[in-house]
């Protein structure tokens, strides 16, 4: 199994079965330990969602750390749901997307976008309101529609308010 769904998978395992959170192993991949990213942890039971929590810039020494963290809020703070609970440990997936720094994208250039490999992040001028869409989610298949979703979670109405669009790449680790 990989090691991004592995660490996932011990992290939610430790903290709901012995509410412990854990330290990231020593014989992880390099770029699990020594690079910094923000990292998205979504969890599905029987290809419903069930809790989707993460940072689009890294809040954590490396990105094992930001998957532990992002895994247990996933699982026990995202409000939309009921907290993951140990009963479901076996019919949970996981999957991870651990994303590229956000750029900024001229308004000229939005069209252009892929809503199969950029994800979008939009924020009001003010940098008051933000919300955040990743890439290749079903059901979204147009630059549009990705950003009208982006904009409804973050409350900005993309026909009225004056917002700036953010886009990213994702390295996504689902479990088989």
């Amino acid at each position: 199994m990989d090691a991004y769904i592995n660490l996932a998978k011990e992290a939610i395992k430790e903290y709901l079965l012995h509410g412990k959170t854990i330290e990231p192993s020593k014989d992880l991949p390099a770029e699990m330990l020594n690079t910094q990213a923000g990292v998205f942890v979504c969890f599905k039971n029987k290809g419903e969602l069930r809790g989707c929590i993460g940072t689009y810039m890294p809040t954590q020494e490396n990105v094992a750390e930001e998957i532990i963290n992002s895994t247990i809020s996933a699982a026990t703070q995202d409000p939309r749901f009921l907290p993951v609970s140990a009963k479901e440990l076996r019919d949970v997936t996981v999957s991870i997307d651990v994303l590229s720094t956000p750029e900024l994208v001229a308004e000229k250039d939005i069209k252009k976008l892929n809503p199969k490999v950029h994800g979008v992040m939009v924020k009001t001028e003010d940098g008051f309101a933000s919300g955040l869409l990743l890439p290749n989610l079903e059901g979204v298949n147009t630059v549009e529609k990705q950003i009208n979703i982006a904009c409804q979670k973050a409350g900005i109405d993309p026909k009225a308010d004056k917002f700036v669009v953010y886009k990213f790449t994702v390295s996504r680790h689902e479990e088989k």
